[in-house]
Formats: structure tokens, C-alpha cells, sequence
């Protein structure tokens, strides 16, 4: 016979809503069951308790934290394949793991063809600084250069610019992917100035730096962030099949439900 799990009285949980702990509600009868069949005292409890409210606020906190970094939940190092046929580096993606190369204001550039992981590496590393209390911004570089631009319209680019330079770790997707007019190659040129080993900037391209020169308007500022981004940055080459075959989901011909197409409100 299967003992029913305790009852939490109205009281209690007026309690621990005032004292912000609603939340421990929806376990405390399964923690009351679990402390009595281990017969655990009253600090024992108390301990599994606070553990719990302190994991649910740090994956709470977190999940808040990427989402404002701009990462995509999905992309984060328990989610990769290690099966995927693409090679790079063991002991270099095993040091940027580690995130050492953040407190030591170290960058990274991710290079090769399209489709094989670059984004989701670099996706990976801000999930994981996040989870550390480091300070993320994940974009698109050519959606990052139109937002500079747009903020030379309101008077908010030095405050945006201010941003990007103070972030401990700065991501930039598809680098020099675009042409880069001189504005966009001057702001390039000052974020990685003053980035330059104080704070950690990780560049994903799937062309060579060499080619990023050809992307950029202006050559000598162009020469000059190049080479101190790459002085101070470990490189993780990958090669190999497209890792998004991947993350294709499997179906099962004729047994797959269609998902309900949302309506669009009028």
C-alpha cells in the first residue's frame, strides 16, 4: 500500500510565500515523505529544503541571464554530439571549456565551412560563462553593426558602445560574413581595441582572417583589430560534415501528429 504523500496546511504556505519561498511548495510534501522514510532531524531537512530553493533560483537566474545575453537555450554543451563526424582540436576546445581563457581576457576565433557546429560552440561557451556569473553577449555581428548604426540616430551610441566594451565575454556570430562599410569597421576597430586583454571577445567566421581584411573598409584599422584579436586568441579549427543534419528531428512516416498552426491575431 503506497503511503499518500503529507499534506501542507493553509498556514504553511501562507508562511512561505511571504518569505518567498512559494516555490518549495510544489516538493515539500515529496521532501516530507522523503525526510521521514530516512528519518532525517530537523537541520537534515531544513538543509535539503535550502538546497533545493538555492538549485531552482541558480537555473532560474541563469536561463534569465542567457536569454538576455541573446543565446539559444538549446545550444549548450550537454547538448552536443560527441558522434558527429567533425574534427577539430580536443585540447584546445577542452581549454575553452574551461573558460580560463575569460579571466585571463583571452579571445577565441571559430573557424570553418558552414554548418559544422562553429555557432553552437560559441552558443556553448556563453551558456556555460552565463551558468558563472560572467556577463554575455551573444549576436550576429552584421545584426549587431545595424544596431550601432540605428543608435548613431538617437544619441545612444556611445552608451551602446560602452556596453559591448565593459562585457566580460563578447560573442560574435558569422564575422565579416558582410561587406563593412567605414562605420562598421571603426566600431569593430574600437570594440577590439578596447577589449584588447581586458575582457574576451569570440569570433565565429567561415572565412580566413586573411579575407576578413577584404570585408573591412578601411585597411589599416581593419589590420590593426585583426591583429590584436588574433595575438590574443586561441584558435578551434572544425572540419567535417554539416552538424545540423544532426539536429534534424527523426520522423516516423504517417505517425508523426502535425503540430496546430498558430493564427495570427488581427
Amino acid at each position: 500500500m503506497t503511503t499518500p504523500a503529507p499534506t501542507i496546511s493553509a498556514e504553511l504556505r501562507t508562511l512561505l510565500r511571504q518569505l518567498k519561498l512559494g516555490r518549495a511548495i510544489d516538493t515539500l510534501p515529496e521532501r516530507l515523505a522523503l525526510a521521514k522514510a530516512r528519518s532525517l532531524g530537523h537541520a537534515e531537512f531544513l538543509e535539503l529544503i535550502f538546497s533545493d530553493e538555492v538549485t531552482r533560483r541558480e537555473t532560474t537566474s541563469a536561463a534569465l541571464r542567457a536569454r538576455t545575453a541573446g543565446l539559444d537555450a538549446d545550444m549548450a554543451f550537454e547538448s552536443w554530439d560527441e558522434d558527429t563526424k567533425v574534427t577539430y582540436d580536443r585540447a584546445t576546445f577542452d581549454e575553452l571549456c574551461s573558460l580560463r581563457f575569460i579571466d585571463a581576457g583571452h579571445n577565441a576565433v571559430i573557424m570553418g565551412p558552414v554548418g559544422v557546429g562553429k555557432t553552437f560552440i560559441a552558443n556553448a561557451l556563453g551558456q556555460a560563462a552565463v551558468r558563472r556569473r560572467y556577463s554575455v553577449i551573444f549576436s550576429r555581428t552584421d545584426v549587431l553593426l545595424k544596431r550601432l548604426r540605428a543608435s548613431r540616430l538617437d544619441n545612444s551610441h556611445d552608451a551602446e558602445m560602452r556596453k559591448l566594451v565593459r562585457v566580460d565575454l563578447l560573442v560574435l556570430d558569422d564575422f565579416a560574413l558582410q561587406p563593412m562599410d567605414v562605420l562598421d569597421t571603426a566600431d569593430i576597430y574600437e570594440l577590439i581595441v578596447e577589449r584588447h586583454r581586458a575582457a574576451s571577445t569570440v569570433v565565429t567566421s567561415n572565412r580566413e582572417p586573411i579575407e576578413w581584411l577584404g570585408q573591412m573598409a578601411d585597411a589599416l584599422l581593419a589590420q590593426s583589430a585583426i591583429d590584436r584579436l588574433q595575438s590574443a586568441a586561441y584558435e578551434l579549427v572544425l572540419d567535417g560534415e554539416s552538424y545540423r543534419k544532426r539536429q534534424k528531428p527523426g520522423l516516423d512516416v504517417g505517425g508523426t501528429t502535425p503540430r496546430p498552426r498558430r493564427r495570427r491575431r488581427t
